[in-house]
């Protein structure tokens, strides 16, 4: 894993997580230099269900490892409002940034609450996400907050071969989309249908 912006060893950092797989390495790649705080704040993960298994997933992640694990709640209207009239936008684009936007600020807001002076994601381990725009907007909502965001592409190193074999060895569930309705529809279909529709 490439750090774009390093911070001084030993510092804590709180990292937002998506999923038990990506935290898989993510965790334990900053766990080497950082003391890690894991956040998980998704509500863009439906359906309900589902946004159970990750969390379940995050939480068997914490024990197998160690690392601290803060939960955040709520935030699914406020979702639904950053994403409305871009349920048409393909993965990566402009829904993709709102959603992302949306819960790096949550995440840089409650490192100011903690006093914790960094934060970043694993979000940048996915094939499916723009690390650059990831990274982009983690700046901007560092310095809306005034904490540092600290960048990486975690698909650089096998980042993300890496966390499918650990999250394999350890048994953490595996998705098999993105999280939101949208990318859970097949190409084609009307938005909020999902293939078992």
């Amino acid at each position: 894993m490439k750090l774009i912006r390093p911070c001084a060893d030993g510092e804590e950092l709180l990292l937002h997580i998506c999923c038990g797989p990506d935290a898989a390495y993510g965790v334990p790649a900053l766990q080497e230099r950082y003391r890690v705080t894991g956040l998980f704040f998704n509500p863009n993960i439906q359906p309900g269900d589902e946004h159970a298994r990750r969390l379940l997933a995050a939480r068997h992640l914490r024990e197998a490892l160690p690392f601290a694990l803060e939960i955040a709640s709520g935030g699914e209207e406020e979702w639904e409002e950053a994403v409305r009239g871009l349920e048409e936008e393909p993965e990566k684009g402009k829904r993709c940034e709102a959603c992302i936007r949306l819960r790096l600020r949550r995440t840089a807001s409650e490192a100011k609450r903690l006093g914790v002076p960094n934060f970043s994601t694993v979000l940048t381990v996915s094939p499916k996400k723009d690390a650059a725009m990831v990274n982009r907007v983690g700046f901007e909502e560092g310095e809306r907050s005034g904490v540092v965001f600290l960048a990486a592409d975690m698909k650089k190193g096998d980042g993300f071969r890496k966390s499918v074999e650990i999250s394999k060895r350890l048994g953490i569930y595996r998705q098999d989309y993105c999280g939101c309705r949208y990318s859970l529809r097949p190409a084609g279909a009307e938005p909020g249908v999902s293939p078992a529709d």
